[in-house]
């Protein structure tokens, strides 16, 4: 059964195409973009994760980010 995101595709695309525009309007590579991203997610789990979850929501996201950008061997 697929997970239902409380979020509509809308809000989602509105987000993702901001942050887009931001790293191409100022020119980041991948390393920039990369380390941008990091401390923005960074900045998100310590302010707006409750610390006794952080540990196990980190984990849970690291998991899904390295399956997202895994390639199918044939």
């Amino acid at each position: 059964m697929p997970i239902q995101s409380k979020y509509s595709n809308e809000e989602f695309e509105a987000l993702m195409q901001d942050i887009f525009v931001a790293i191409e309007k100022n020119k980041a590579t991948r390393d920039l973009s990369i380390m941008a991203l990091g401390n923005v997610l960074a900045t998100v789990f310590t302010n707006q994760v409750n610390p006794n979850d952080r540990d196990v929501m980190v984990e849970q996201f690291c998991k899904i980010l390295k399956k997202s950008t895994q390639t199918t061997k044939t």
